[in-house]
Order: structure tokens, then sequence, then C-alpha cells
């Protein structure tokens, strides 16, 4: 029993049989039967070794490449996460200057109306002479009498 098993038994590959094997494998991943058979006689090993030692180098092969493509994921992933959290803080920002520019136009709304209701007259907001009727951003630009740029101004130019 014990010749036996030493007859099927695998050897260990030697350093230069393995260069070899991957020298043949670079040229060619796969391996026809010739091939299988002259590797085999070269090398001093039964052909079932050289073709398992070709498909475990195979998956090997493909496991790495799994491995590559899974981290290059990762990063991927981890760019756009990073990504997505900016523009979440951007969103923030921008809603909190939205909401204090909306404060802020409450608050001249409700001076206004205030102020116009001191006076005692509501012409004031029609009145197309003090052009209160205009938008409420109009109010920001500088005051040139009408709305309109002071001389040497040309807002279009």
């Amino acid at each position: 029993m014990d010749s036996f098993r030493s007859q099927t038994r695998k050897k260990r590959l030697t350093p230069n049989q393995l260069m070899l094997l991957e020298t043949n494998f670079n040229f060619d991943s796969k391996l026809d039967p010739g091939r299988k058979s002259q590797l085999a006689l070269q090398l001093g090993v039964p052909p079932r070794q050289v073709a398992t030692w070709y498909q475990n180098r195979r998956a090997r092969d493909k496991n790495q490449s799994l491995e590559i493509d899974h981290k290059i994921l990762q990063l991927r992933l981890e760019n756009i996460l990073s990504h997505n959290a900016k523009l979440q803080e951007e969103v923030a920002r921008l809603k909190d200057k939205l909401n204090k520019v909306q404060e802020m136009l409450q608050t001249f709304n409700s001076s206004f109306s205030s102020s116009s209701d001191e006076v005692g007259s509501t012409n004031l907001i029609h009145s197309s002479k003090n052009h209160l009727d205009m938008e409420p951003y109009a109010s920001f630009i500088r005051d040139a009498g009408q709305f309109g740029p002071t001389e040497g101004d040309d807002l279009f130019a």
C-alpha cells in the first residue's frame, strides 16, 4: 500500500520547474493536451499535475483580479460618499443662507408695512412715483432717485 501512495503522490515542484510553468502560463493560460504532455515530460511530473497547476494558477489570477476590482470599487464608493457629504454640507449652507435672506426680506416687508401704516396711507405702496411696487430686490440697488444708476454707473456696460 505504501508503494501505491508513493507512486500517486505528487512531487513538489522545484523553483526551476515553477519558473518554466510560469513562463509557459504567461505565454498562454490555456493548456492543450499536446502541450500538457510536453511540459510533463520536460518537468518529469505526471500530466495531471501540470493540468492541476494550470487550473490553480488561473483560479489565483481570477481571485487577484476580483480583489483589485473590489478595491477599485471601494475607492470609488469612498470618493462618492465624500463628495456626497460635501454636497450635503453645501446644501445645508445654502439653506441657511436662504433662511437668512428670507428673514431679512420678512423684516424689510414688515418694517415697510408698519412704516406705511404710521403714515396712514396705503397709497405709498401702490404709488408708481415712489416705485414701491417694484420687486423687493430692487431696494438693494443703490438709490439714485428712481432705482437707476447714479451718474457714471452703467449697470449694463
